[in-house]
């Protein structure tokens, strides 16, 4: 089948999903590039520019909404249309935040296939897409935090009930519940440490304000 338009960039650490999006569009005719995480996917912007891209929001490295921050703040990339996908950030005011940084839809995990085939196909024919005026850093690192803090509120009570029905199963189905309760702790843990470098991020800026206000001495 011949390719109808450039590129769609997906961005998915999953190795299972990520195939499963890549099959599925090169499919249907579509030129596919891939990345594991948001730095990947800006060195591979900068080497090829997609048409569209399809980005999960919980990744190592740079996740979906630091991605598409950095997006929005270059002019050269500010246009380009982004599906978020995510089974975790699934709550509404996460959909608003991800709306908020310009993003053109937002689907839930597991996909719909004939949805996200109709959602992608509809982005790349409405083209040129209006660029979006990126956050201001200090609104988006507050966004952001929030979208953290509740996330690892909700992963902390995931591990907690886990642990508990971990005691109480019988042998043979304890390993599932185990592999959940890792996938969880992972889930907290990179949560955790991208919190950690978003309350430095804020602490900065606050301390950058008070130099900014400071009268010029004559």
């Amino acid at each position: 089948m011949n390719t109808l338009y450039g590129p769609i960039l997906i961005v998915e650490d999953v190795p299972n999903v990520l195939e499963l999006l890549e099959v599925t569009l090169r499919f249907k005719g579509y030129a596919v590039l891939t990345a594991h995480n948001g730095e990947e996917a800006l060195e591979t912007i900068a080497r090829q520019r997609p048409v569209l891209i399809i980005t999960d929001i919980l990744m190592p490295k740079m996740d979906g909404y630091a991605f598409v921050q950095k997006l929005r703040l270059n002019p050269d990339t500010r246009s380009l249309p982004v599906v978020f996908l995510s089974a975790t950030y699934v709550t509404p005011e996460d959909k608003e935040f991800a709306l908020s940084l310009g993003a053109a839809r937002f689907m839930e995990k597991p996909i719909d296939t004939e949805d996200f085939l109709l959602t992608v196909a509809e982005l790349v024919t409405q083209q040129p897409h209006t660029a979006p005026q990126p956050l201001d850093m200090e609104r988006f690192y507050l966004g952001y935090r929030t979208r953290l803090e509740n996330k690892l509120r909700h992963k902390n009570t995931q591990i907690t009930r886990a642990e508990r029905l971990l005691t109480t199963l019988p042998v043979d189905q304890r390993p599932a519940f185990e592999a959940l309760l890792q996938q969880s702790i992972r889930d907290r843990d990179e949560i955790q440490a991208e919190l950690y470098g978003i309350y430095k991020t804020i602490e900065e800026l606050k301390n950058e304000e008070p130099k900014k206000e400071e009268p010029r001495k004559e």
